[in-house]
């Protein structure tokens, strides 16, 4: 198998060095500014990173854990999200995640209610999240339903679905399609495709730059390895648990069914493998239930 010069950015590993980095910063900035459409359309020039785990209030609440979570200069929030695995209920998640980081603005000081900035939530997901929509980029606001006005203004979500993207790299006409071109494809580009494609987007290429394995050292490769290794025995797991549960007769054949049986199937597996000292995080993408339900479990 031939060994390709770039890595693939949907990895936790290489995703978080691209986009969660001090030394990154300007490529999240001018992601997001690329990305997004502002209310007072004014883009973005410089952020400051949070922490990724978001505490509970009180104990008895959950805490939950984003790839990337950072804020402007006017205040505002930005939850950035990679999802691979496909997930039941991630746009409830997404939801949530976004209502966490509203509330911890009050965390910081005597804030009051008419100080809360903007949450903005962006995620990159491999797989089709909305099938009755075309688009494979979708923006969305809450708008009165009868006026279609923007009155409640504070929280927007983004949502790049790779599935659905399907431009080749001869028709890339903004920068959207480029940074979408670069998810899905980023692994397989050569350098003389990434001169021709990107020659005058310093931004993206200086991203392809962090991609180049070569340039990683033996620690960054080998928690890279890891991620690739952890998502392909994972695969191998639910494969397994699969042919098993067709071999006792569940059946799959309708979709309520499918629904059921995974679901059933895949809290089986959680309290398996937690019981095997797996971490939560692996049991997060061998499964696909939230940390919040696997936390629930140990």
């Amino acid at each position: 198998m031939a060994l390709h010069k770039f890595l693939n950015p949907k990895n936790d590993v290489a995703f978080k060095k691209i986009f969660g980095t001090e030394k990154n910063k300007d490529i999240l900035i001018h992601f997001l500014n690329d990305m997004l459409v502002f209310r007072e359309k004014k883009p973005i020039t410089e952020v400051t990173f949070l922490k990724t785990i978001q505490d509970p209030e009180i104990a008895s609440k959950k805490t939950s854990i984003v790839d990337i979570l950072c804020k402007d200069e006017a205040g505002n929030s930005y939850v950035v999200e990679m999802q691979v695995a496909k997930s039941k209920g991630f746009e409830k998640r997404a939801q949530y995640y976004a209502a966490k980081a509203y509330i911890a603005q009050m965390d910081k000081g005597d804030q009051k209610y008419y100080n809360l900035k903007e949450v903005i939530f962006l995620a990159i997901a491999d797989f089709i999240m909305f099938p009755d929509k075309e688009s494979y980029k979708s923006d969305h606001v809450i708008l009165d339903k009868d006026t279609y006005q923007n009155d409640l203004k504070d929280f927007s979500f983004t949502f790049l679905e790779l599935e659905k993207f399907t431009h080749d790299k001869d028709h890339l006409s903004s920068m959207i399609e480029k940074w979408a071109y670069y998810f899905k494809h980023a692994e397989e580009t050569s350098e003389k495709e990434l001169h021709q494609i990107f020659e005058k987007d310093v931004i993206i290429r200086k991203a392809y730059e962090e991609l180049n394995r070569f340039s990683w050292n033996e620690d960054e490769l080998r928690d890279y390895e890891s991620v690739v290794k952890r998502d392909m025995d994972n695969q191998a797991v639910l494969e397994e648990q699969l042919d098993q549960a067709e071999a006792k007769g569940i059946e799959i054949g309708e979709a309520r069914g499918i629904e059921k049986g995974r679901s059933e199937r895949n809290i089986e597996i959680a309290r398996r493998l937690l019981q095997q000292g797996v971490s939560a995080e692996t049991v997060h993408s061998a499964t696909g239930l939230s940390l919040d339900q696997i936390k629930d479990m140990l």
